[in-house]
């Protein structure tokens, strides 16, 4: 399959003059109504509990517009045919976006918004075993690293271009699962099960060592139909990009096992007196 294949079938998929194309027009919308749910979950929360912190306002807002960026506009239509501005959408949709929306704690405030008998269900749910699996941070690197192992070693790139069900299948997959991995790791939202600093860090720091190893093999193999010099700045925008992102998660996760280890008091050093 030729560069000039994927240029062609891919810009198909978007086609249109410079303006924006309906495609464009449905994802803004989309992303519109999510933010103005989210502003109408916090409303009802503020009645009920203390107020929202306004930064969890502006960590969902910036991770949607990551998500938009990465699905519509300029991005969605250079990227079938430009391998830099694809691993840019990658890391936008699939690193930074879902780390913002995290930080918004969204199932946090969908448990504080809705009726109690609702919100026990949700609790019910998310104690579950598939969940308690699907959640564990060793499954969620697997999907997200193996994912896009599968993704740009295998045919499945070429592939999603020629299909636009595949199209919104990968994409969702990338959020998705990059989201998963990011919840599994920073505590930040409702999490029901809980594992150990040690457990986290090790599989981080292996995720870590897959996606930077993943964007070296891009580096010196290109994926099909992709010209060189594109696969060597697709790569080295994934090798430190990626990175940017994943110590954004060092820290953060650093940090959360720094307060949970120290003294909550200086009255808690002093011995228990009869």
């Amino acid at each position: 399959m030729s560069n000039h294949s994927i240029q062609h079938h891919g810009a198909g998929m978007f086609e249109g003059s410079a303006v924006w194309h309906p495609w464009d027009w449905m994802i803004s919308f989309f992303l519109a109504v999510l933010i103005l749910l989210y502003w109408t979950a916090a409303a009802v929360s503020n009645r009920r509990h203390r107020k929202w912190p306004a930064h969890r306002y502006v960590c969902w807002i910036a991770g949607l517009t990551c998500i938009g960026l990465s699905l519509a506009g300029p991005v969605a239509r250079l990227a079938p045919a430009n391998f830099p501005v694809h691993m840019l959408g990658h890391l936008l949709l699939g690193m930074l976006g879902p780390l913002l929306i995290a930080f918004s704690a969204p199932m946090a405030l969908l448990l504080r918004s809705i009726p109690v008998p609702f919100a026990r269900r949700i609790s019910r749910l998310l104690r579950s075993k598939p969940v308690h699996f699907i959640a564990h941070p060793l499954v969620a690197a697997l999907l997200n690293i193996g994912g896009l192992w599968i993704l740009y070693a295998s045919g499945l790139f070429i592939a999603m271009h020629h299909s636009f069900i595949l199209h919104l299948a990968v994409h969702f997959h990338v959020f998705a699962t990059g989201f998963l991995f990011t919840v599994s790791l920073i505590y930040v939202d409702v999490v029901p099960y809980r594992r150990s600093f040690r457990i986290r860090a090790f599989i981080l720091i292996i995720a870590m060592a897959g996606h930077g190893i993943l964007s070296k093999y891009l580096y010196a193999h290109p994926p099909d139909g992709v010209p060189s010099e594109q696969a060597k700045l697709g790569g080295m925008l994934m090798y430190y990009g990626g990175d940017a992102v994943d110590l954004i998660l060092v820290l953060w996760l650093c940090m959360q096992w720094y307060k949970s280890s120290r003294p909550r008091s200086a009255a808690s050093l002093q011995p228990i007196s009869d």
